[in-house]
């Protein structure tokens, strides 16, 4: 008896052990989601990781409600159908469309949303001025305006849909006179010169953010959040015990709905872009 129940227990470690060897699943409605994954990895360069961007799909933040929680939850089971311990929806319109539901469906498996860091840009300074810049869907959200209501008494914080502004992030402009023309046109409609921080309440965002700090000015604080989307999907990693011991450095494999070299190499260049 003592050495069947030995056998058991090796055999359930094995599985265990198994389970933290499979990837992270990261997901976004098109390359922005790798500004979450380059936080992940620095975090947790020990993992393995599954991006999935649907960038043929691409703006979610235009689209209607319903459209973009089928596309989500279709995209979150072929993560997981590729054999995904956890997942990160690395797209605050996908997050406020479908992350409650996908909670439901998938109860045991550690599922993080990402969300505007209105919190951290209000503890900054007290009384400020904020402006969360995000695609119009994301501001729409009842999520996000539940968010928003949580601190409108300590902050002036002003929405400010950004149409279009995805787009340059997924044609690789991260610079340049024509998106600078489009973030002073943009930032002057709520008076940029008198606003103290600004949240990027889109992930594909950060890899403008220099561009945003110029037209905006020094003197203005940026946030985002994938720091803190990062940290939160380790501690529910750790929570399961599904923490991949491994000290080797980790392996991404990038998967695009786009399927063009081009996209996997726009992939590649953001994820090392400084």
């Amino acid at each position: 008896m003592g050495n069947r129940l030995a056998g058991f227990i090796i055999f359930r470690k094995g599985i265990v052990m198994e389970e933290c060897n499979k990837p992270v699943g990261v997901f976004d409605s098109g390359v922005g989601g790798i500004s979450v994954l380059r936080e992940l990895v620095k975090q947790m360069p020990e993992e393995d990781y599954i991006y999935l961007g649907d960038s043929i799909h691409a703006p979610y933040g235009t689209k209607p409600l319903d459209e973009v929680r089928k596309l989500t939850i279709s995209n979150i089971q072929f993560l997981l159908g590729k054999g995904a311990k956890s997942v990160v929806v690395a797209c605050n319109t996908a997050t406020s469309a479908a992350v409650a539901v996908l909670r439901k469906m998938y109860p045991d498996i550690p599922l993080v949303g990402i969300e505007p860091a209105i919190k951290p840009a209000v503890l900054y300074k007290s009384n400020s001025r904020i402006v969360v810049m995000a695609t119009p869907m994301t501001l729409r959200q009842e999520k996000f305006q539940n968010l928003m209501h949580q601190y409108e008494d300590r902050a002036d914080i002003v929405p400010l849909p950004c149409p279009g502004l995805m787009e340059f992030v997924e044609r690789g402009i991260l610079d340049g006179s024509e998106l600078e023309k489009y973030l002073t046109e943009l930032l002057c409609t709520v008076n940029h010169k008198k606003i103290d921080s600004i949240v990027l309440g889109c992930t594909h965002y950060p890899f403008v953010k220099t561009a945003i700090q110029k037209v905006a000015g020094s003197g203005v604080l940026i946030f985002d959040g994938g720091e803190g989307t990062a940290r939160e999907m380790k501690r529910r990693l750790s929570e399961a015990g599904l923490l991949n011991k491994n000290k080797n450095t980790g392996q991404v494999q990038f998967i695009n709905s786009r399927n063009t070299k081009e996209e996997i190499e726009l992939c590649e260049f953001l994820l090392g872009y400084v």
